[in-house]
C-alpha cells in the first residue's frame, strides 16, 4: 500500500540537502504519507554504512534489520521540535507519517531522528534549526 496527501514536494532544504515540503495546508493527526519499504537484512546493514545510503535507512525490528523508505519516507528531516511523526507497520512492512499538528503552506515536513523513548539520544550529525 502506497498514499500519499496532495501537494507533497521536495525542494533543498535550509536544514541541508533536500526535505519535503507541502503545497497544501495539512490537518493535524492526519496521515501524509505511507511509504512500503524495502528491507534489509543484518549483513546488508552492516554493507548500508559504506554508502550514501547511511543516512537514510530505519531501523527495522529487534534483530537488527534495517530498511529504506520509498516515496518520501526516507528523505523528511530532522527536528528537535517535529511537525510530523511516523511509526512502522511491521504487519504491512510500511512507515506510516502524520502530522503532529496543522502543517501550513510552504511548511518543511520534519520528524525527530531519536527514538521517542530517549528523546536526548545523540544524533550522528549535528541539526541545523
Amino acid at each position: 500500500m502506497f498514499s500519499q496527501v496532495p501537494g507533497l514536494y521536495l525542494r533543498e532544504s535550509p536544514r541541508g540537502g533536500r526535505g519535503v515540503f507541502t503545497s497544501e495546508p495539512i490537518a493535524g493527526g492526519s496521515i501524509i504519507e505511507i511509504c512500503p519499504v524495502i528491507i534489509l537484512s543484518p549483513a546488508d546493514r552492516e554493507r548500508i554504512h559504506t554508502t550514501r545510503l547511511h543516512d537514510y535507512y530505519f531501523l527495522w525490528g529487534r534483530e537488527g534489520h534495517c530498511a529504506i523508505a520509498l516515496g518520501f519516507g526516507s528523505l523528511y528531516n530532522h527536528s528537535d521540535l517535529p511537525n510530523a511523526d511516523f511509526g512502522m507497520d511491521f504487519d504491512r512492512e510500511t512507515i506510516d507519517f502524520y502530522a503532529r499538528r496543522d502543517v501550513l503552506v510552504g511548511e518543511e515536513i520534519c520528524v525527530s531522528y531519536t527514538a521517542a523513548s530517549d528523546p536526548r539520544a545523540e544524533l550522528w550529525f549535528t541539526p541545523r534549526e
